[in-house]
């Protein structure tokens, strides 16, 4: 991800004003944070990938509405979130079975893409055992860099309860995870 601009809040005003370019430079900057944070909630790549173009639609509909005297990453991040789980429940309700994977063929080799592709699946597995209130602290935290009262204000829970959901998180995965090295 692109480090914040510092004028960022003269190009959340410029979006905010109909600027595209500044709006394009805010998904640059952005797309890639947006689209763990929905990983982490859909465990779907492709599903994850569009519910990170549904927030930045969502954002920009409701930029408008944004105060810019609140830093724009959080508000940003809490509306992927959102859109996320919406997205879930969603998809729980019509349980349509997702189409196979395709093999990526920009991988430099099988054996690379095999570990890949078992470390990917081993830490998904893994993080399906948490509690999607567990999963998104964690990923904003450890992934996306948040600090506690960061992630409380995007989620809205007070910095306790965010602290006690990463580290239960954490005393979770630890055990599911040691596995997969030991089998290494």
């Amino acid at each position: 991800m692109p480090e914040p601009s510092p004028d960022e809040g003269a190009i959340v005003a410029r979006a905010r004003a109909g600027d595209r370019d500044a709006f394009a430079w805010l998904v640059d900057a952005y797309q890639e944070g947006v689209r763990r944070v929905t990983r982490a909630v859909l465990h779907d790549a492709d599903e994850a990938d569009d519910a990170a173009q549904d927030a930045f639609l969502s954002v920009l509909v409701k930029l408008e509405q944004y105060d810019p005297r609140r830093p724009f990453r959080p508000w940003l991040m809490r509306i992927a979130a959102n859109v996320a789980i919406d997205r879930k429940r969603r998809r729980q309700v019509r349980q349509v079975q997702p189409l196979a994977a395709e093999a990526e063929s920009y991988e430099p080799s099988p054996l690379v893409q095999a570990e890949r592709s078992a470390l990917r699946e081993r830490l998904e597995a893994a993080l399906r055992h948490l509690p999607e209130r567990y999963r998104i602290a964690l990923v904003l935290y450890d992934v996306e860099g948040y600090s506690h009262p960061e992630i409380a204000d995007i989620l809205g829970i007070p910095v306790g309860t965010v602290r006690s959901a990463v580290f239960h998180a954490r005393r979770t995965l630890r055990p599911l995870l040691e596995e997969w090295r030991e089998d290494r």
